[in-house]
């Protein structure tokens, strides 16, 4: 018995914006019950959260909150805990060798449920931007604006 997917798709829309992303990943989560059904649901949001490399080795997204469950008795969540990211040992090793020797940071960029019904989320080895870099991303974004509409009244 299959149900139908959810649409579910949490991003972090600042992440672009303050960092310079380099290599994408697809993690899984480790989540309780009631957290699952409260992010499909949609009451997720990643904004203000970050990735860290724990002393084992391990990878865990902090600052993410997800609401409690409305229909949970006392077994509920705490809405703002440390949850473990679910990466290989090789890309674990990897992104902890580049976050130690180049000082780069582990941003989450988005969290969906994916056709199987697993919680995902995509996280980014990223590089913080400088204040002029920030603006330069912003006239590109105001020109490319400006060229969409030019196209469109054509």
């Amino acid at each position: 018995m299959k149900s139908k997917p959810n649409n579910i798709n949490i991003q972090n829309k600042r992440a672009s914006f303050e960092y310079e992303l380099m290599d994408r990943y697809t993690a899984g989560i480790v989540l309780y019950g009631t957290e699952i059904k409260s992010l499909r649901l949609g009451k997720g949001r990643i904004a203000e959260s970050f990735c860290q490399m724990s002393e084992k080795g391990e990878l865990f997204v902090i600052n993410m909150n997800i609401d409690q469950y409305s229909h949970a008795t006392y077994f509920n969540h705490a809405a703002r805990r440390e949850r473990k990211l679910l990466l290989t040992r090789i890309e674990l090793r990897r992104l902890a060798r580049a976050v130690k020797e180049k000082g780069l940071s582990i941003v989450p960029l988005r969290l969906f449920i994916n056709k199987d019904g697993l919680a995902k989320m995509e996280i980014a080895l990223a590089r913080g931007k400088k204040l002029y870099d920030k603006r330069e991303s912003l006239k590109q974004k105001d020109a490319t604006r400006d060229i969409d509409r030019a196209r469109k009244s054509f």
